[in-house]
């Protein structure tokens, strides 16, 4: 017991201790991304970076440890009114970081309170220049407003913003129930104009079919005028054709007939036989005409009638022979 009171109140144990204090003041291992803000009598010295780092004992201080990486602040709800006068609640989440630790001591007492205050200022401002669809529509476009306006605002402070998002905006019940009504109006009014454009197409479709079916069928029957005017007129080039040709043979046929029928006549058995046959034609030529009348008047001279055309006959035939008979 003596001993250790002997221990603390010997001068070299003091003098250690002050010594251990006096370098723990000096001596300072700052952390990645903090910054030191320096004081040398109650003037700002320099700000110490991570790594080791010495300062005057009892000549300079630590002022301020400031944090130098990106941080998160969460805007509490608050109330807001639009451009056409409806109220609402919104809320945010911003996001801050300190880029010059001397500048967020020096300039401004707790810049996390003064960034609070600030983007709520800037929400009421941004809400009350829109409409209330426009801020359900236009999100980014308010997200963007309100840190344009922090921009400006921190710069003094040392601070960047780096974005804000709305979190949500909540309506009153009334405006909410308002809006349902709206949207299932509108639900409706798009419904009956795609059910009276599904129709319209589908009658012009129906009338497009029946126009080109009718097409169809005026270019079908055309084409079966055409192709039946020229079957009948083939089959009409094809009759001529046959009935010239059957005109020819015949007459071909007869003048054949006719030549031979004159070098028969020209002998002695052919003449006979011109005589029976004129003879047998005079006598059918009778006949007919008393089968085909119910009075037949005559000379009683039928068999000389006969023997006259016969001769008449046999004359004419005897001056075709010695006409075409040479001469000598």
């Amino acid at each position: 017991m003596d001993s250790l009171f002997s221990i603390v109140t010997s001068p070299a144990f003091w003098i250690a201790l002050v010594l251990l204090y006096t370098l723990k003041k000096g001596i300072h291992f700052v952390p990645q991304n903090r910054g030191y803000v320096i004081y040398r009598f109650g003037k700002y010295t320099k700000t110490l970076g991570s790594g080791l780092n010495f300062i005057v004992p009892f000549v300079e201080s630590v002022e301020a440890d400031r944090n130098l990486k990106e941080q998160t602040l969460v805007i509490p709800q608050q109330s807001a009114i639009t451009k056409d006068n409806i109220a609402i609640m919104i809320d945010g989440v911003l996001f801050i970081k300190v880029i010059d630790a001397a500048a967020a001591t020096n300039n401004i007492t707790d810049y996390k309170l003064a960034c609070t205050q600030l983007a709520m200022t800037s929400m009421r401002n941004a809400i009350g220049s829109m409409e209330l669809d426009d801020c359900f529509q236009n999100r980014s476009a308010i997200n963007a407003k309100i840190q344009e306006a922090m921009l400006l605002a921190t710069q003094p402070w040392g601070l960047i913003v780096l974005r804000f998002e709305l979190l949500e905006i909540a309506i009153p019940p009334s405006i909410k129930e308002d809006m349902e009504k709206q949207m299932t109006a509108e639900r409706q009014k798009r419904s009956a104009i795609l059910t009276a454009e599904g129709e319209k197409i589908a009658a012009i479709t129906t009338a497009e079919g029946q126009k080109q079916a009718r097409v169809l069928d005026a270019e079908a029957a055309k084409a079966e005028q055409v192709l039946a005017a020229e079957a009948s007129k083939e089959a009409q080039i094809l009759e001529a054709t046959g009935k010239a040709e059957a005109i020819r043979l015949v007459a071909i046929a007869e003048a054949e007939a006719l030549t031979t029928i004159g070098k028969s006549a020209a002998t002695d058995e052919g003449q006979k036989a011109i005589a029976l046959n004129l003879a047998q034609g005079a006598i059918a030529a009778h006949k007919a005409i008393a089968h085909e009348g119910t009075v037949v008047l005559s000379d009683g001279k039928t068999s000389d009638n006969i023997v006259s055309t016969v001769a008449q006959a046999m004359a004419v035939s005897s001056a075709i022979n010695l006409s075409q008979t040479p001469r000598s």
